[in-house]
């Protein structure tokens, strides 16, 4: 908590202002101005909030597997569906980040570690409807959940995968995928956040777009996205407090940028 705090507050007084402004960047100037703050399609974020709401009144008990750094909100094995719609969930605000960030840089294939109840994928397939979201989930009853979701929305640009990132993600590698964007969530251990980010970085290209969730909600996962930052093939950053933005361009000299949202 006192990580989270310290780092909240600093966020706050270093980060570059949301519209823009003062940012001398061409490249992150049009990210913010053009993409970030562009407009969802207020249908498509209507349903999936409303698929949300139906998944908060939920109160079957199911078992849970978790494969990462354990839940702060949740002991044992056993969640009702509503609490994990509520605490684990991306939040609207993020998933229209998602959205537009889907919609700008995700043709082709997108790739997500850790469907959860699938709220963050049903973002990601609205902002790219021509576009395959690729969705790894390790926990086999939250699995079956989101794969009933997408049916009941009649979503069928989400490949669903039920199995551990390790088993998983190889394969999709291996599979020739070439990912426009790709979403790093369900694990918060510094280790194995560094061994996929290093296996997907492999296969960026240029437009790329790696993003990573809670990179303030440890130690373990503020390490790791300071190592982020530092890697070879890196060339531009921005932290937004919950998510980081990486990408792989070419040409652009390299930089760490905090901007508010």
């Amino acid at each position: 908590m006192y990580l989270r705090l310290t780092k909240n507050i600093k966020y706050f007084l270093s980060a570059g202002h949301r519209r823009g402004h003062g940012i001398h960047s061409p490249f992150v100037f049009d990210l913010i101005t053009r993409v970030i703050r562009n407009k969802r399609d207020p249908v498509v974020v209507l349903n999936i909030e409303k698929a949300r709401k139906r998944l908060k009144a939920d109160s079957r008990i199911i078992n849970v597997t978790d494969y990462g750094a354990g839940s702060k909100k949740f002991s044992g094995d056993k969640r009702k569906v509503s609490d994990i719609a509520r605490y684990s969930a991306v939040s609207r605000k993020y998933g229209e980040l998602l959205y537009n960030l889907a919609a700008e840089y995700g043709k082709g294939d997108i790739i997500e570690l850790g469907t959860s109840l699938g709220i963050s994928a049903l973002y990601l397939a609205g902002g790219s409807p021509g576009s395959t979201v690729h969705t790894i989930e390790g926990s086999g009853e939250i699995a079956v959940l989101a794969a009933k979701m997408f049916e009941n929305e009649g979503i069928n640009n989400i490949r669903l995968y039920d199995g551990t990132f390790e088993e998983v993600l190889p394969v999709i590698i291996n599979s020739g995928v070439k990912p426009g964007l790709v979403f790093i969530d369900g694990n918060h251990r510094k280790k194995p956040v560094l061994k996929y980010f290093e296996m997907l970085a492999e296969i960026a290209g240029n437009e790329t777009i790696i993003v990573l969730d809670d990179i303030n909600y440890s130690d373990d996962m503020h390490e790791a996205w300071e190592e982020i930052k530092k890697h070879k093939r890196v060339s531009v950053t921005i932290d937004l407090n919950r998510m980081g933005l990486v990408f792989f361009r070419e040409g652009i000299p390299h930089n760490d940028y905090i901007i508010r949202y």
